[in-house]
């Protein structure tokens, strides 16, 4: 299984176990990029221990074609010693490591191959996690601004809100009945420009008269009783 396929359950799994409980969107974003890092981590770890095993194995090359050249010499002083026996044995020790040699080589060639693959995917995973946590931003942004717009939506109707107006409505009626027995002791204090104007000639009339009334008593000393 690749580490994009194994990553992806990975992630899904997790991601439904999140979504089941309701979890907040943030949340899941930061679980993604998590186990993308994660995966990024135990990837280049394997990439080292295949790099670490690629070094070992070389070196056994490298023995093993130092032993096969000591064998090759031993061969060549059998020959000269007129000891074929002995350089034909030396001859099969040799061809015994080559075949180890080609053995080590194959399995070179296949940590080969997966270390290329590796470097793929290594970057591969480094671009979606780049790409992933410069979306991060923006999907926390719109999430905010979408919890903000519903807690407004739910406030708009949430029947509190109309509980509130509701009692508002009942301030006010009390107010303006307030306000109309207010107006109710002004009825009937107020009067009409008629009653202004005759209200002015009776006062002019009773003036008039309390004069006259002055000067009867104040003519010649007289009492109010005697008569001229």
């Amino acid at each position: 299984m690749g580490i994009f396929s194994r990553l992806t359950d990975i992630i899904n799994s997790n991601i439904n176990a999140l979504l089941d409980r309701a979890e907040e969107p943030e949340k899941l974003i930061r679980l993604i990029i998590q186990e993308m890092e994660d995966t990024l981590v135990e990837v280049r770890s394997t990439a080292a221990r295949t790099i670490a095993e690629k070094k070992d194995l070389q070196r056994q090359v490298d023995r093993i074609a130092a032993a096969q050249a000591e064998w090759e010499s031993k061969a060549e002083l059998a020959v000269t010693r007129g000891r074929e026996d002995l350089a034909k044995a030396a001859l099969v020790e040799k061809a015994k490591l080559a075949d180890t040699a080609r053995a080590i080589e194959e399995e070179l060639g296949h940590l080969e191959i997966a270390l290329e693959r590796n470097d793929v995917d290594v970057a591969k995973l480094e671009n979606k996690l780049n790409e992933a946590k410069a979306k991060q931003k923006a999907i926390l942004a719109r999430h905010e601004t979408a919890s903000a717009r519903l807690k407004v939506r739910r406030k708009l109707h949430d029947s509190r809100v109309e509980d509130a107006f509701m009692r508002f409505d009942l301030v006010e009626r009390r107010l303006t009945r307030v306000e109309g027995e207010i107006e109710s002791y002004d009825l009937g204090q107020k009067q009409t420009l008629a009653e202004e104007i005759d209200s002015l000639a009776a006062d002019s009339a009773i003036e008039e008269e309390l004069a006259a009334i002055k000067a009867r008593l104040g003519g010649g000393g007289q009492s109010p009783n005697k008569k001229g």
